[in-house]
């Protein structure tokens, strides 16, 4: 089970972290991603971390000021969001799966999160 926290509100140039913490049954070995959906567009992938890798991967969504991380001990990934636009606004997921590959694809991760909606204003 995942369970993304963290949304909000906040205004243009402004900073929000996400929480994604899963519980239960979890693989040491798996892909924690981070996609979003802004409203009337597809889901995207923003960023994606092996628990047992210190490599994080970004999409275009995610490049330059986002950060992935990790807190293995806490079962959580977090996403560090930072400068913040106004087409950032969307909901978050996380995603869980196992792949050697494609960490970037919707279809690899087996597990989501409920989202968590962060609004931009500008």
């Amino acid at each position: 089970q995942l369970q993304a926290s963290g949304g909000g509100l906040v205004q243009a140039g402004g900073s929000l972290r996400l929480s994604c913490r899963a519980s239960g049954r979890t693989f040491s070995d798996s892909v924690m991603g981070w996609f979003r959906q802004a409203p009337g567009k597809e889901r995207e992938f923003v960023a994606a971390i092996r628990w047992l890798s210190d490599s994080p991967y970004y999409g275009d969504a995610g490049k330059g000021r986002f950060t992935i991380s990790r807190d293995n001990a806490k079962n959580t990934v977090y996403l560090q969001m930072n400068s913040l636009k106004p087409e950032d606004t969307a909901v978050y997921y996380c995603a869980s799966g196992m792949m050697d590959y494609g960490l970037s694809l919707q279809s690899k991760y087996d597990y989501w999160g409920q989202g968590t909606l962060v609004t931009v204003s500008s």
